[in-house]
Formats: structure tokens, sequence, C-alpha cells
């Protein structure tokens, strides 16, 4: 499961209808395990973007259940999704409400992607709110991305995988009770 940060990114940037320099404060959403990291991968993923200085004065953790991505689309729609579960104690049915996230170009085609999307499910849901975010990009986490070197203490899980089917040797000391 994702654990997906919003950050708060402060820049200049060229207005692409005057032509000229304005401050932004824009929100992006990245995918780490903790604030730190959050703040390290958007710092990597912004010098690429940006070729000024900027900052990063928030971050906070976004509550997104699921984000689907499109490729032709352009703005990200927040859905709010009601799930409905029956209580077995109390007989009665629960709505269970979750943010969504949706590539789209408009909202009837993000009503649709999240109908899309959702097609497989086996409970019932209603999409209850469609808004169009401010979020300006969305960055993943992909394992391809990451290049660190292993610490010359530990080993590799697939050195560790390949070495368990070989022989097990029992290390363990003979005991004495003299």
């Amino acid at each position: 499961m994702n654990t997906w940060f919003e950050c708060k990114v402060k820049y200049e940037k060229i207005d692409e209808q005057t032509g000229k320099q304005k401050k932004v404060n824009l929100p992006y959403l990245i995918d780490a395990v903790s604030y730190t990291e959050a703040e390290s991968r958007i710092h990597a993923e912004m010098e690429q973007y940006v070729s000024g200085e900027f900052a990063v004065p928030a971050i906070k953790k976004a509550n997104y259940t699921d984000l689907f991505f499109y490729d032709d689309g352009d703005k990200w729609y927040k859905c709010k999704v009601m799930f409905v579960t029956i209580d077995e104690e109390a007989g009665k049915e629960k709505k269970v409400a979750n943010q969504m996230l949706v590539l789209a170009n408009d909202l009837k085609e993000a009503h649709e992607r999240i109908d899309e999307s959702m097609s497989g499910m086996t409970v019932d849901y209603d999409i209850v709110a469609i808004i169009e975010s401010n979020i300006a990009d969305v960055f993943p986490y992909f394992k391809d991305e990451v290049d660190e070197a292993i610490p010359g203490h530990l080993t590799p899980l697939s050195e560790y995988e390949s070495n368990e089917e070989k022989t097990v040797v029992d290390e363990t000391p003979e005991a004495s009770f003299e």
C-alpha cells in the first residue's frame, strides 16, 4: 500500500500567457515511507524541473486510497467514493468514504474513469463528489529508479535466498555441562 505525501513547493516560473516570471506555490504528490523520504524525493524530482531556486515549506500526509493514472489526462480530479458494507453484528449497512485521484481531461471523463477502474469491485459504491484538484503532478515510487549501493556489512536478499537452497550448516556451539 502506498503512503502519499502532499508537498508544497515554492518557486518562480514563467507565465505562459504574459511571459513574465511569477511566484507559484504548488502542491505535488509523492509516494514515500516517511516525511524525511518525501522531502528528499521531492527535492530530487524538482531539481529536474525547476531551473532556479525552490523551497518546500510544507509536507503533509495525503489520505488517498487509490490513484488512477491515464496517459492522456491533464488534470487530477479528487473523487469521494462511498462503499456500502454490512455490519454483521449490528445488521446495519455502513458507508465508508474513500478519497481517490484520477487523471482526466474533465469531470465527465473523471467519473467514467473511476467507474471503469472500479468495475471489478464486488461491493456497492457511489461516487458522491468529484472536484478538480490543484495537484500539479504525482511522483509514484518505482523500484527501478532506486540505484543505491548496498553497504558492505549487508548481503542482498537475492544472494541469501540462493544460498538458502544450499546445505545449511548448524553453527550452534555445543554446550558443555561439566
